[in-house]
């Protein structure tokens, strides 16, 4: 697997003098599996202007390992030769679920994380680490949301996602956000699309909105429809319905997608 370029415009700059926090703490404090996600995205520039301006206002600490402040992730998305997890999503239906093969570039450790809804519209994301022929862990997973029609043995690799990830705690509230730069999505076959410039940036939160989104909001940013599966398969495979993603897709991708020489799938 070739591993992934880092743009420098990717970087953020406004994490290098925070506090810094380690992974142990992090998954203590604010694991946060079961959560409400928001999503905004921005450009780069912008993503750099609300950390700057939450360190200010907000204890904010950043996830660190010696000196590196951001991690490179890729993830490989499966599902079925119907795509029933995307039209699911693309539905907006309330049982919808994804599943992945997450790979930390940076160390090589890889898990297989799925993501289903709960009973309040909150992301509940159950992960083991991947070995291969986890199919019972998914069938699990699965059938207690509530999703029995779709066995894991049938689930095929559909896209490949990758990216530079900072991750931020705000100790008071135990919440995070993330923010994603140097956005990357790619097929099976090798077609590619890029968001150069921009930042997918997500607040992790209980029930209530967090400091970060209350933030945004008074900056005016709000939060947005973007799913790196659901807007990425639909921006490479523009015969799928995607009107949930169109105002995103049509404002910030490209419409030609691009072959990448260098795609590789991430397990």
């Amino acid at each position: 697997m070739t591993a992934l370029r880092t743009a420098p415009d990717a970087v953020l700059r406004s994490v290098a003098d925070l506090t810094t926090v380690g992974l142990a703490e992090l998954v203590d404090r604010a694991a946060l599996q079961t959560r409400v996600d928001r999503k905004y995205l921005l450009t780069v520039t912008a993503a750099e202007a609300v950390v700057a301006g939450l360190a200010e206002a907000e204890q904010l600490r950043v996830l660190a390992e010696g000196e590196q402040r951001a991690f490179c992730y890729a993830s490989q998305y499966l599902d079925t030769p119907e795509l029933t997890g995307f039209h699911l999503a693309a539905r907006g239906r309330r049982r919808r679920f994804k599943v992945r093969v997450r790979t930390y570039l940076d160390s090589g450790d890889s898990f297989l994380e799925v993501k289903t809804r709960g009973s309040r519209g909150q992301t509940v994301k159950e992960r083991t680490p991947w070995t291969g022929g986890d199919d019972v862990f998914v069938d699990d997973v699965l059938q207690r949301a509530g999703i029995e029609q779709v066995p894991a043995a049938a689930l095929r690799p559909t896209l490949c996602t990758g990216y530079l990830r900072t991750t931020l705690l705000l100790p008071a509230t135990e919440s995070r956000i993330t923010v994603d730069t140097g956005l990357t999505w790619s097929l099976p076959g090798g077609r590619a699309v890029a968001l150069p410039g921009m930042a997918i940036v997500e607040t992790k939160s209980g029930a209530a909105a967090s400091a970060a989104d209350r933030h945004l909001w008074r900056h005016g940013h709000r939060p947005c429809r973007i799913s790196k599966y659901g807007t990425g398969l639909a921006a490479l495979r523009p015969g799928l319905p995607a009107n949930r993603w169109h105002p995103v897709l049509s404002r910030h991708f490209p419409t030609q997608p691009t072959r990448h020489p260098e795609a590789r799938n991430p397990a």
